[in-house]
């Protein structure tokens, strides 16, 4: 499942510091070789964009509550989870990182996560204020790394970390047609999911207050 929004959001923030500190400096006698946009990396992050609405189509077949249409998407979902731990890793380890990267990353994570949180709520398994707690947090949070990001960035902590993989794997016990004692377990995964929510909003409100009146970081 994936546990990369947060590492995501901080890439995108420090690729905007960058541009937005940019002054002028001599030329080096040798730069570095441009990373290709279409790699590996990107390609992956690409894919989990398209699945999205793929997902989507079928979560809503057949009514919404069709086992076998279920199952396929959560299979969608858990594939296209798995792929952003993945290109993550990959451009890091074989120097791939890019700017449409850094961007595209956490626009493709949210808008899994997202979507589905709303598609759950819509078909009446997931009560609103549960996605709704969560979706201000993840757009809250953005809107903060954005708003301090000449005075620095606020990176992701572990908090961050634990409360998107605990959201992934409620959702995808959630989008199983289980019942009973599992059905049970997948509330109480994204209660919990919900908690870390709002605990790590906190604390990044907490961060952004200290960046916003405190020193600025060189």
């Amino acid at each position: 499942m994936s546990v990369q929004s947060d590492d995501m959001d901080s890439a995108w923030v420090e690729a905007g510091r960058a541009r937005a500190n940019l002054v002028s400096v001599p030329a080096r006698a040798a730069e570095p070789a441009a990373v290709p946009l279409l790699n590996v990396a990107n390609v992956l992050t690409v894919a989990r964009i398209l699945v999205v609405p793929l997902f989507l189509l079928a979560l809503f077949a057949g009514g919404g509550h069709e086992t076998g249409w279920r199952i396929a998407a959560t299979v969608l979902f858990a594939v296209a989870a798995v792929t952003d731990r993945i290109d993550g890793q990959l451009a890091r380890k074989y120097g791939l990182v890019t700017d449409f990267g850094k961007l595209a990353d956490p626009i493709a994570d949210k808008a899994l996560i997202g979507s589905a949180l709303i598609g759950l709520s819509v078909l009446g398994d997931l009560a609103w204020w549960i996605t709704l707690v969560i979706c201000a947090r993840e757009i809250g949070v953005t809107l903060l790394r954005m708003a301090v990001v000449r005075r620095g960035v606020i990176p992701a902590g572990r908090g961050g970390k634990l409360k998107t993989l605990v959201q992934s794997l409620a959702i995808g016990v959630l989008l199983l047609p289980l019942s009973g004692a599992f059905e049970t377990a997948g509330l109480v995964l994204m209660y919990v999911a919900v908690a870390l929510t709002v605990v790590t909003g906190l604390d990044y409100v907490v961060q952004a207050a200290r960046l916003r009146f405190g020193p600025v970081r060189r």
